[in-house]
């Protein structure tokens, strides 16, 4: 009976000892798959992935939209605004004496003398001869315009005697009186001094800027 007791304590310690090694085969099979789905988590969540197959073509730059032209904008306005005219009668605007002066509304005959005079020294010149009439007028309404933008108060204007012209008649002279009436930086004008031109240029006296 001892030896059977004996063999039932054997059996039943070989058996635990059994049941703790497959638990314990057990729990380290369950880490190894949790340590794999962790690391195959992200695989998981986007599913199978294909490589692209190549397509031999190089990649291209997006093209840009092209782009808003504001300035040029913005200068075709402001030449539309300061556009002058070839009709403008200018004469009745002009004080008859014996050079044919201008001084706009509200400037003093004494701007005008002093024109004359030379006192305020002439910074800046253009010369119109050999231009046509559009292109004299267009040169001179960019002229007029830079030398105000620059802070320039005086400028001698020549359009010449007329003396190469048919007929003798200055063509541009009429013209440029008329042109620079409607320029609005123009504050007067008078007609040059012989060693400045005499009848064939004008000395112009521009706004101040501001």
């Amino acid at each position: 009976m001892k030896d059977l007791r004996d063999l039932q304590v054997i059996s039943q310690q070989l058996a635990e000892q059994r049941a703790r090694e497959e638990a314990a085969a057990a729990a380290r099979e369950v880490q190894r798959l949790r340590a794999e789905a962790e690391r195959n988590l992200f695989a998981r969540a986007a599913g199978p992935v294909k490589p692209l197959a190549p397509q031999g073509r190089a990649p291209q730059k997006r093209k840009l939209p092209a782009p808003i032209p504001v300035q040029a904008q913005l200068d075709e306005q402001r030449v539309l605004r300061e556009a002058i005219s070839d009709e403008f009668d200018a004469s009745t605007l002009l004080d008859v004496d014996d050079a044919m002066s201008y001084r706009r509304p509200g400037v003093g005959l004494d701007v005008t003398r002093k024109l004359r005079i030379g006192t305020w020294s002439i910074q800046r010149e253009i010369d119109l001869h050999g231009l046509r009439r559009e292109e004299a007028r267009e040169a001179l309404s960019a002229f007029v315009r830079d030398a105000h933008r620059l802070g320039i108060r005086c400028v001698r204007v020549v359009h010449g005697k007329g003396l190469g012209s048919p007929g003798k008649t200055p063509v541009l002279k009429g013209k440029v009186q008329s042109w620079l009436v409607q320029k609005n930086e123009v504050l007067a004008f008078v007609q040059a001094r012989a060693a400045e031109g005499g009848a064939g240029a004008l000395v112009v006296l521009l706004k101040p800027v501001g």
